[in-house]
C-alpha cells in the first residue's frame, strides 16, 4: 500500500468508527463478493451490477454501509482543513449550497458550516444503518417499505460530501497523492447510484464532469 493510501486509511483520521458486517452472515458474503469484484479490477460499471440470484435490497444495503465507511475515511483526511473559518457554509462552490433539515432540532432547511453539517449527517446516517427496522441484519427478515426512500436520502446526502471535498478540498487530496483513490471511490458511487436509480440525475450535476 502506498504512503498516500496509508494516509487515507489512517484509523486515527476516520471520521466515524466503521460499521462492520458480521462474519457468516449473508451481508458479509455479499460484502466480500463486492470487494472481490473491485479488487479484480473489473470495470466499475460491471462491478456494481446485481449478482445473479441475489436480492437487490441486500446488495443495496451492503453498498450503502460500504460507501458510508469509505466517505468517512475520505472526509477524515481533510477534516482538519474543513473548519468553521475555512468552510462557514456547506457548499459546493458558489452555485450549490446544502442546508440541513431533520426531525429534531432543524425542522426547516438551515444553513450550517460544513463541519456542523458533516457531524449531523454522519450521526444521522449511523442511526439509520444501525436501526434494525430499516437495515435488518437477520437473514429472512424483510426490508421495510421505506427502505429505498431512506437509502436515497442517505446517498444523496453522502454525495454532497463528495461535492464539498472535490470543490473545496481537492488540493489537499492532491497533495497527499490520493486523487486516484478518491476518484475511484466516487466513480464507484456514481455508477452504483445510476445503476439502481438512487439519486436524481439533476442532483448529480455538480460533479458530472468527474465521470465523463
Amino acid at each position: 500500500m502506498s504512503h498516500a493510501l496509508k494516509q487515507v486509511f489512517n484509523k486515527d483520521k476516520t471520521f466515524r468508527p466503521k460499521r462492520k458486517f458480521e462474519p457468516g452472515t449473508q451481508r458479509f458474503e455479499l460484502h466480500k463478493k463486492a470487494q472481490a469484484s473491485l479488487n479484480a479490477g473489473l470495470d466499475l460499471k460491471v462491478a456494481v451490477q446485481l449478482p445473479p440470484g441475489e436480492e437487490q435490497n441486500d446488495w443495496v444495503a451492503v453498498h450503502v454501509v460500504d460507501f458510508f465507511n469509505r466517505i468517512n475515511l475520505i472526509y477524515g483526511t481533510i477534516s482538519d482543513y474543513c473548519t468553521e473559518q475555512s468552510c462557514p457554509v456547506m457548499s459546493g462552490g458558489p452555485k450549490y449550497e446544502y442546508r440541513w433539515q431533520d426531525e429534531h432540532k432543524y425542522r426547516k432547511p438551515t444553513a450550517l458550516s460544513a463541519p456542523q453539517y458533516m457531524n449531523l449527517l454522519m450521526d444521522w446516517i449511523e442511526v439509520q444503518i444501525n436501526n434494525e427496522d430499516i437495515f435488518p441484519t437477520n437473514v429472512g427478515t424483510p426490508f421495510p417499505k421505506n427502505f429505498l426512500p431512506v437509502v436515497k436520502k442517505i446517498l444523496s446526502r453522502l454525495f454532497r460530501v463528495f461535492v464539498h471535498v472535490y470543490i473545496h478540498h481537492f488540493d489537499r487530496i492532491t497533495q497527499m497523492g490520493s486523487e486516484a483513490h478518491v476518484n475511484t471511490c466516487y466513480k464507484h458511487f456514481y455508477y452504483f447510484v445510476k445503476e439502481f436509480n438512487l439519486i436524481d440525475t439533476k442532483e448529480l450535476e455538480p460533479l458530472v464532469s468527474v465521470c465523463l
